[in-house]
């Protein structure tokens, strides 16, 4: 039986799970193990009924918490919606973000310039979006120069992280929409993405996980953490060994 997912935590009320890079979190397809939502129904058989309380990106790995109950799903949707919730996301980008913190604050809203029909973009009437970020590790390797960001978005925006980096200059390493050639992604969804495309991408999936989610609720103070994939750890990995091999000064980590 194929693995559904990692198990981050489960009582009556949550499931939090870690969702793997590439799976979308709704179908979009009849197969049982193609989207978050049916796995979890899988998980969970005839108890509850699930939903999905926060949604990642089909490539963006990392926690969402899946409420077992509608009240539940009402009460922690109330915490969301009123943002007094701390997302921490681990990104990886090009190039060497030249400020060890920063906030990002650009309003967001449909790119009409490009061919891709779920692309957005930074403009000045679009929706108010905020995002911190804090450099962990500045590196070169022989792909070029990298950043390990931890980012904090204020807002939840789609694309929101993705978006505001590129936007600073610092596109996530493999991300096919925001990297800076719209045909990255169509190829991708046309299943035509050449040997030369995958090899400028880097990565198999965009580098950004979600992977510390804290807020509070019935009286308590919920904290839940996951690491990322093994092909994103193992990229750090090696990235910190030439880091410190270049001569590349370590920044505190984050």
């Amino acid at each position: 039986m194929e693995k559904l997912f990692q198990v981050v935590h489960e009582d009556r009320d949550l499931l939090v799970v870690n969702k793997p890079a590439g799976l979308v979190c709704h179908p979009t397809k009849g197969d049982v193990y193609s989207s978050l939502i049916s796995r979890v129904r899988l998980h969970l058989g005839t108890v509850g009924e699930p939903q999905l309380i926060n949604r990642l990106d089909r490539e963006t790995s990392g926690l969402v918490l899946v409420a077992k109950t509608p009240t539940a799903a009402r009460a922690v949707r109330r915490i969301w919606e009123a943002r007094e919730v701390r997302k921490d996301y681990v990104a990886l980008v090009h190039g060497w973000v030249a400020e060890e913190q920063g906030i990002i604050d650009a309003p967001l809203g449909k790119d009409l310039t490009s061919r891709v029909a779920i692309k957005d973009c930074v403009r000045s009437d679009g929706a108010a979006a905020q995002t911190e970020y804090e450099v962990g590790h500045r590196f070169q390797r022989a792909e070029g120069k990298f950043t390990r960001l931890l980012v904090r978005p204020r807002t939840g925006r789609k694309h929101q992280i993705r978006i505001h980096l590129a936007h600073l200059g610092h596109p996530i390493v493999g991300d096919k929409l925001y990297g800076g050639d719209d045909d990255l992604y169509l190829a991708l969804v046309e299943d035509r993405l050449t040997d030369e495309q995958r090899r400028r991408l880097i990565l198999p999936y965009h580098a950004l996980h979600a992977g510390e989610v804290v807020f509070e609720w019935q009286g308590e103070r919920w904290e839940f953490r996951a690491e990322p994939e093994s092909w994103l750890v193992d990229f750090f990995r090696l990235a910190e060994s030439a880091g410190s091999a270049s001569g590349v000064t370590d920044q505190p980590d984050t």
